[in-house]
């Protein structure tokens, strides 16, 4: 961090060589990372992948980044990594990243706690703000922190302030309605899920909603 401090003001071509040279990471030409902190032990940028300013990102494996896929201002990703071996040490298949898919998008504003993985989709979008992503939790019965991985499948919507716990599922094409408690793994696409906890409370019909079938991930 203190490394990335230092350069964090230098023109992006500059940090970009720099940032390759000193953590060995994957940035392609088109990427590009504001004026952000950025940290993982492990970065891969597809192209014309994005992180906008005031983001910051530590303590977790690996941040991937899908092609085209963006990650907006003052969104905070955090966790342990597994070689810090004082956390989850019960769990021996850890593994502590944020994975986007093509085009996949994360808003500004944004909490998402990576201890147990959170996957993306292709063409799905973390909308409005405030949501948190979580993936550890105490497991009162075991009197220990433990962690689930949280799903998100392709062309996803999921709206404002919404709350996804660990293990939590959205399948594809699926809308999470703002301010919605995702609690587990949901099996049934094409649906509106909403309410805390979140449930179907409508289906919808994929092929006649346009965002289901974009082609660009900014949507205008």
């Amino acid at each position: 961090m203190l490394f990335q401090l230092l350069i964090i003001l230098l023109p992006w071509a500059v940090r970009r060589r720099l940032l390759i040279w000193r953590f060995g990471y994957e940035i392609d030409e088109t990427a590009f990372i504001g004026r952000s902190i950025i940290c993982p032990q492990t970065l891969k940028m597809n192209r014309g992948s994005r992180i906008h300013s005031g983001v910051i990102c530590r303590g977790i494996d690996l941040l991937d980044m899908g092609e085209d896929s963006g990650i907006a201002s003052l969104t905070y990703i955090t966790g342990f990594p597994t070689t810090d071996k004082r956390w989850y040490k019960h769990i021996l298949d850890r593994r502590c990243e944020l994975i986007l898919g093509r085009s996949a998008g994360i808003t500004s504003r944004h909490y998402i706690d990576c201890n147990g993985g959170v996957y993306i989709g292709d063409f799905s979008t973390i909308a409005g703000i405030r949501t948190q992503v979580l993936t550890h939790t105490i497991d009162i019965y075991e009197n220990r922190q433990t962690v689930k991985p949280v799903k998100v499948g392709k062309y996803c919507f999921v709206g404002t302030g919404s709350i996804l716990l660990p293990g939590s599922l959205l399948p594809d094409y699926s809308v999470l309605g703002a301010g919605s408690v995702l609690t587990r793994k949901n099996s049934e696409s094409g649906c509106v899920y909403a309410g805390a906890p979140a449930k179907i409370v409508k289906r919808l019909n994929i092929e006649s909603i346009p965002y289901f079938h974009r082609e660009k991930h900014f949507v205008a």
